[in-house]
This record gives structure tokens, sequence and C-alpha cells, in this order.
């Protein structure tokens, strides 16, 4: 069962559970689903395999890590869904800001619906605000359709540029990409910890430098990092229009100026009567680390996020400092080159520049 929020026209919040024993599945769908399952076995047979920072193991496809259920959710979205043109995603590599995001977009896009004072983002948690596409597809048996969602849907994805079916990532395709990008010092630091919280208490613990030494080559849920920035990097350079670029600590130096930006680019541009009455900054204060961590439902007791049937994370993993420059805390003078190194390697000639942002 799938949990996210659903904007209604008339209510102050309902949160929507789609129920999967309601859901009665075809002949047809059930043999089209364990044939999926079939293809899932038969290319994870054929994929290299390395370590996974929560599991045992990630496979490469296409060039980026993946563990076996992020691969059934691609495989998946490339046979069940069926994007409007009025979609917008918010594309992220893991921790670079996908929380705080989601609850941003979520407040800007709703804000003519619920007041500020008893918000829905006061009693669930962001990553609750709409669906991450990657797992919510397959939470639902056999899939989950998402006909219910009011356009426009908002969704959210870690997926590489390159690994999107056609049908969202080529020119044509008039649904927006919000692509969040942060220094790669700090996803280390912010990856390793969240990961280590999740890993199966079966597994050996999995050290920092161990993660450090994975990241630096390429090998992480989603990743190659490098990789995945510079894929959307790309394509935000040939249809702006369709992708929005933007870093996370461009957002944390000037909150009221980026989320314009954002807003206008989903469509949904603050009027100067919004503006003057203090919106921006409603929304900005509402969507703020001081505010949601200390908020009971992202506390002890309060809710969680079920991202597979085996993986549920309690809203308070993921809230944990919200700073720009933590790096400084954990790694050492030789680490911090040899990432900065590498960034400067990879993104070369791009035009893009990524990781020299001071402490704010």
């Amino acid at each position: 069962m799938s949990t996210y929020l659903v904007p209604g026209q008339n209510t102050y919040s309902h949160l929507t559970a789609i129920d999967a024993e309601n859901q009665i599945p075809t002949e047809e769908e059930l043999q089209a689903y364990n044939k999926l399952h079939e293809k899932l076995d038969d290319l994870l047979a054929t994929l290299p395999k390395d370590k996974g920072w929560r599991s045992p193991n990630i496979f490469l496809h296409k060039g980026f890590w993946l563990t076996p259920q992020a691969i059934k959710g691609l495989l998946m979205i490339d046979d069940y869904f069926h994007p409007r043109s009025t979609d917008i995603f918010l594309a992220t590599f893991m921790k670079c800001g996908t929380t705080w995001f989601k609850a941003l977009m979520f407040a800007t896009a709703n804000r003519h619906r619920y007041n500020f004072s008893d918000h829905p983002l006061h009693h669930n948690g962001p990553q609750s605000a709409f669906p991450f596409l990657d797992s919510h597809i397959f939470l639902d048996y056999p899939v989950t359709k998402f006909d219910h969602l009011p356009s426009p849907r908002l969704f959210a994805t870690h997926f590489a540029h390159s690994l999107l079916p056609t049908s969202l990532s080529s020119p044509s395709s008039t649904c927006k990409f919000v692509y969040v990008c942060r220094d790669p010092k700090d996803v280390l630091i912010s990856k390793w910890l969240f990961m280590s919280k999740l890993r199966s208490k079966e597994l050996p613990p999995i050290s920092f430098n161990e993660t450090y030494e994975l990241f630096c080559n390429g090998v992480s849920e989603y990743g190659p990092f490098w990789d995945h920035v510079l894929g959307y990097w790309k394509a935000s350079q040939e249809s702006p229009e369709k992708i929005l670029f933007m870093k996370y600590e461009d957002m944390k130096r000037e909150p009221s100026v980026e989320l314009k930006k954002l807003a206008a680019f989903m469509g949904m541009p603050f009027t100067a009567e919004e503006e003057k009455g203090g919106v921006v900054g409603e929304i900005v204060k509402l969507c703020s680390f001081e505010n949601l961590s200390n908020l009971e439902v992202n506390n002890d007791g309060g809710g969680a996020q079920k991202f597979t049937a085996q993986l549920v994370v309690e809203n308070r993993d993921f809230f944990r400092k919200g700073k720009v420059g933590d790096w400084e805390n954990h790694l050492t003078e030789e680490m911090r080159e040899r990432i900065d190194s590498i960034t400067e390697t990879k993104l070369k000639g791009s035009g893009l520049t990524l990781g020299l942002t001071k402490r704010i």
C-alpha cells in the first residue's frame, strides 16, 4: 500500500492510501507482471555487481549502479507509466535535498489550498508530499496507475536522465524536471550516515573509509554521482524550458530568490500581491529545516515512509543537519583533494562548477 498526500480542492488535507486489496488484477495483468519478474531475474544474472551501501549488492545497469528493487521500478516505469503533459518531476541524486525540495514544491503548488497555520506538512513528513516514482509504482499490486492524482502531478525520482523512458526525456515531451545537485563531499557524508541507518542488521556495518572508496569509484546506489549530475546538466542546457538545474547551496543562500525561480519554472509564479503579502517568506519558513525537523511527525514517535515491502524509513531519519560544508568534520585534507580532483576532471569543459561553495 502506497501512501502520499493527494491535494483536494475543497478539503484542508486528506492523506490517501491506495489499498492493494481493492485492486483486483486481470489475468492478463498477472501474466505481464510475472513476465516482468522473469525479465528482471534474467537481467540481473547478466549484470556486473558490487557491494551495496544498504543491501548486499548493487548492479551496473546502463552505466549506473542500482538495487534490484530500483531496476524493477525502472522496468515498470518503462512498461506501465503514462505521463501527462503537465507532470512535474523532482530529480535528485540521493541526499541532495530531496526532502526539502519536496516540501517546497508541494507547498508552492498548493499554496491556494492550505493555510500556513495548519498545513498538511505539519502533520505529514515531506517524503509523503508526493510519490517517489521509483518505488511507488510497484507498491500497489500489480502496479500503481496514479490516475487519481490531480494535474499537475508531482513525482520524485533518483534515476539518471539517460535511464528515463523517452516518453519523459525526449525533447518532444512537455513534462518538466527540477534537478537539484549538491557538493559531492556533503553528499558522501550524508549518504553514508543515512544508508548506515538503513543497512540490514544481518550485514556487517559498512565503514566510512569503505564507502569513501566506493563513492570515488562511482559505486553507490544511483551512481556514479558525477555522471548523474552531468546527464541532467547537459539536458538542461539543451532544453532549459524543460529542465531547471538548481543547487542545494544556492537555495540555502538565497531561499526567497531561488523559490521564486522554482515557482516560475513550475508555471506557478508568485504574483506581486503574493510577494507583498509575504507568501514567499511563509513557504520558506514552513519548509525550513529548523521548522520541519522540530515537528512531532518528523521526530521521535513520528511517521514513516514506505519505499518497498522491506524498506520503511522513519521520518526523523530524513533530517540530520541540513547544512552546507559539514564534510569538513569528516574528511581529511587528502580525501577532500581527491574528491575535488575527480569533480574538476569529470566536469571539465561542461560549464558546470560544483563543490566550491563556501560554508554558509
